[in-house]
């Protein structure tokens, strides 16, 4: 018999993936990983006997849990489930799936909601990364119809509000994790940073490209694609993440100067396939890099003034919008807290069923 297992698929900003409690997945990370690859149909490029999307961006798991530690109310587990190979990595984190968290926690009983607004603290535990959540809970109910739009979703829906309190150096140890604002990588040069995703940020005229070109256009440069993953290797070293070469981190980012009033133009490979949008993690350290003097980023962008700067990262979909509070000297900024808003969205939720070998 197959073994059924209860699930919540939910959209976490443009993102979309299946929700477990942690009590109903094995606590051996080899069986967890084997269902997970089982339920979401891999490796197949299609995933035709699974839930997954057939695409990075709709092939994700959250894992959740009551809080181990008292300074976060949830714990959260992200897993990417490789489409084409019999791979699950929780390396990264995902700030789009995390915008799903809060309301599948407070769905299945672990937080109780509040009248009006429920604030959430979630521990990322692939990277220690701490946010606090806001969700919309008139009645003591999870609100997901609203007013808040963002690009790459279609429709509206309840703004979920995330606010990063730890993200700096959450994967390499320190923001900018050579020390320097930029670096020579495989000829050519390079910001590297980590404030909450590890990111190669590349001007876009150095691999040969406008930056504004659409994802098909990128990903059928063959040569582009080659070029990039090159770069991205020798970036995974020098940042001490080893051999990624089958890693999914470091992103990397090809920028430009913005065309649609934004910051700055992004194009955001995930690794291997570019990105519809940009990712939330991945959005914030390319902002953060835009606000650095000397960075590859700070060439190309249109900086607001000010301590509260709302800074819009331009990608396929539209713009993404980053809120740094950023304090110290001009010549030395800090970025204090990194924020954004997202919406999530309940999709379906029953018993979903993995192959009986998955689960011997």
């Amino acid at each position: 018999m197959q073994r059924g297992i209860r699930c919540m698929l939910m959209r976490g900003g443009s993102s979309k993936g299946a929700y477990f409690l942690a009590s109903d997945l094995p606590s051996s990370p080899e069986e967890r990983d084997r269902l997970l690859l089982s339920i979401m149909g891999s490796p197949d490029p299609r995933q035709i006997d699974g839930v997954g999307g057939a695409h990075p961006l709709t092939s994700k798991a959250a894992i959740v849990a009551r809080a181990a530690e008292a300074d976060a109310d949830i714990d959260f587990l992200f897993a990417q489930v490789v489409v084409d190979e019999a791979k699950v990595d929780t390396t990264p984190n995902c700030g789009n799936i995390l915008a799903g968290v809060a309301p599948f926690a407070i769905e299945r009983g672990l937080i109780a909601a509040q009248d009006s607004e429920t604030p959430v603290r979630v521990r990322t535990l692939n990277t220690g990364t701490l946010a606090e959540l806001v969700v919309r809970t008139p009645g003591k109910r999870v609100q997901y119809a609203g007013e808040e739009k963002i690009d790459g979703v279609p429709g509206s829906a309840a703004p979920v509000m995330v606010n990063f309190l730890d993200a700096e150096g959450s994967v390499c140890g320190s923001l900018l994790p050579t020390g320097n604002v930029s670096d020579e990588v495989a000829g050519v040069r390079a910001t590297l940073i980590d404030n909450g995703m590890p990111v190669v940020v590349l001007a876009a005229a150095d691999v040969g490209c406008s930056g504004h070109e659409n994802c098909a256009e990128l990903e059928s440069n063959a040569a582009l694609r080659q070029r990039v993953e090159e770069i991205r290797i020798e970036a995974g070293r020098k940042m001490g993440l080893g051999d990624v070469s089958k890693a999914v981190v470091p992103k990397v980012a090809l920028i430009s100067r913005p065309i649609a009033g934004g910051a700055v133009c992004a194009r955001s490979f995930i690794p291997h396939r570019c990105h519809a949008s940009i990712g939330v993690f991945a959005a914030v350290s390319v902002a953060t890099a835009c606000i650095l003097p000397g960075s590859v980023a700070a060439a190309y962008a249109e900086t607001p003034e000010g301590a509260v700067k709302r800074m819009g990262i331009e990608h396929p979909g539209g713009i993404f919008e980053v809120r740094l509070e950023v304090e110290g000297p001009a010549d030395a900024p800090h970025v204090r807290r990194a924020g954004l808003v997202r919406t999530a969205r309940a999709l379906f939720d029953g018993i979903v069923f993995a192959h009986e070998e998955a689960t011997e």
